[in-house]
């Protein structure tokens, strides 16, 4: 499988986005933004890092991927209403427009964000 690269020549990864940057990384975006709730603790986080890195590279240049670590940014958490990890939330035009709860294929999320593509 060939990796997609940025213009720095690396391949794709998902974003870092944290309670200072969310608004104009995610909110404010013109792309349709996949966001993993995730802790580096969580067992099913680490479960589901791979798909999620994998579709940051399948939908580069039409949708953005993004991660945030939910102990390092508990004001984005709990705004959301993140209870649950990973919480995958989709949002377009700065609206939540899908959210999925707990270790998903990479089919469905993959389904989830071709439905809310821009």
């Amino acid at each position: 499988m060939k990796d997609i690269t940025n213009n720095s020549g690396g391949a794709v990864k998902p974003i870092t986005v944290t309670d200072a940057d969310f608004d104009q990384r995610v909110l404010e975006s013109s792309q349709t933004v996949l966001v993993d709730f995730w802790a580096e603790w969580c067992g099913p986080c680490k479960m589901i890092a791979r798909t999620v890195e994998e579709l940051a590279g399948d939908y580069a240049g039409r949708a953005t991927v993004a991660k945030v670590d939910v102990d390092a940014n508990q004001a984005v958490a709990a705004r959301f209403g993140i209870s649950s990890i990973p919480s995958l939330l989709v949002f377009r035009n700065g609206q939540v427009v899908d959210r999925v709860v707990g270790v998903q294929s990479k089919k469905t999320l993959a389904a989830k964000l071709d439905a809310h593509l821009n």
